[in-house]
């Protein structure tokens, strides 16, 4: 086939540009043409033809105006399957792997300060981007939707009046080989880690919107019980509610971030800020537990890493990536980002398991399989186009 691949935006460290990476190097591989339509693109994956959109503008005119001109340029020659990874205003099929921006407008409002939540959505990005939006689920706009989870597919129903067979689930796939292969005691070392110490990991940058703050929070109110040697500041709430206090980790708990971000002034020094890392693999190696409790997250691929690499995980409903996790068997799903005392309780409960979780079956987190679930939607794209009058 020959498909046109839509991203605006490359960053390096941004997980819908890593996915497609990855899917147009598989595609690549077996012998489809590939043309990349993007704004900015410093590395294009090899094996396809770059095609710059210039789209300029201020931050709220950008994402309209990129889809104006890509418009034009896709139109330029004939496409077998027009895929886009952007809210665009024509595609064959659309994934949608950033999720949908009223929900992460409604959760930003759910989670923010109350002083803070009239002004939420009210800027001219923001709406622009919602009208966006709207054109890109309209179903004359779009022939076939990917969604990552069913969190996602829901929002998508609840929202806007798009045909549920025409949208299809494909989960993440990541590079499982890779994330068996990392160097635990040179990485601990590395980041001056002991081996008795009980590491936690975060991995992801818009820590805002992923709620590293939360988890700094938890990581401190464990050190104020293990320097008490109490549980008694955990919630009443809870344990009126019948829960039992969990018992306090003897060994001394830290905090491996890893991603772009500005640290906190003052960090305590058992939080280690990695900053970016490329061989990223190495930090699940030395992780015992991976904790990542967004706000909004369509569906995360840290989670699917976190899982290769053998780590239980702690993460939010609010997260599409949840619906992997089985609570007490592979990690375990909060309500609440911000109940940090859930959070406690939760790393509590794996520090009592270190490392004893259950192998899982790691097929379903496979890119291979990701990639063929993808081409198949595509095809089938590709096949209603071209029965079309």
């Amino acid at each position: 086939m020959k498909l046109a691949l839509i991203r605006r935006q490359f960053a390096a460290t941004g997980g819908a540009e890593l996915y497609l990476q990855r899917l147009m190097a598989a595609l690549a591989a077996k012998g489809h043409e590939l043309h990349l339509f993007a704004e900015n693109w410093e590395e294009p994956p090899s094996g396809a033809v770059l095609h710059a959109i210039a789209a300029g503008g201020s931050r709220a005119e950008r994402p309209r105006r990129f889809a104006e001109a890509v418009e034009q340029e896709v139109a330029r020659e004939p496409f077998d399957c027009v895929f886009s990874l952007e809210r665009t205003l024509k595609q064959d099929v659309y994934r949608a792997g950033d999720g949908v921006h009223r929900v992460w407008l409604e959760r930003r409002r759910q989670f923010a300060p109350w002083w803070s939540r009239p002004f939420i959505g009210g800027g001219a990005f923001h709406r622009n981007m919602l009208r966006l939006e709207a054109q890109t689920f309209d179903p004359a706009n779009t022939g076939r939707i990917i969604v990552n989870s069913e969190m996602v597919r829901r929002e998508i129903l609840e929202h806007f009046r798009f045909p549920e067979e025409r949208i299809h689930l494909v989960r993440n796939g990541v590079d499982v080989e890779r994330f068996h292969g990392g160097d635990r005691s040179a990485t601990r070392k590395r980041f001056g880690v002991a081996d008795d110490e009980f590491l936690l990991l975060f991995v992801g940058s818009g820590w805002r919107r992923k709620g590293l703050k939360h988890l700094l929070a938890a990581v401190a109110g464990l050190e104020t019980m293990q320097r008490d040697h109490s549980a008694a500041r955990f919630s009443r709430d809870l344990v009126d509610a019948g829960d039992d206090l969990p018992n306090v980790p003897k060994a001394r708990v830290r905090l491996l971030v890893v991603g772009k971000g500005r640290p906190p002034a003052g960090a305590p020094d058992n939080i280690v800020f990695a900053g970016p890392m490329d061989d990223v693999e190495n930090a699940y190696a030395a992780a015992d537990l991976f904790v990542f409790p967004p706000i909004y997250e369509p569906c995360s691929n840290v989670v699917f890493e976190a899982l290769a690499a053998g780590l239980p995980v702690i993460t939010t409903r609010q997260n599409g990536a949840s619906e992997l996790i089985v609570n007490d068997e592979n990690g375990t799903v909060l309500d609440d980002p911000c109940d940090v005392t859930a959070m406690m309780f939760a790393i509590c409960h794996w520090a009592s398991r270190r490392m004893t979780m259950d192998r899982i079956d790691t097929a379903p987190l496979e890119l291979d399989r990701n990639v063929e679930e993808t081409l198949r939607v595509l095809e089938k794209a590709a096949e209603r186009k071209a029965a079309a009058p």
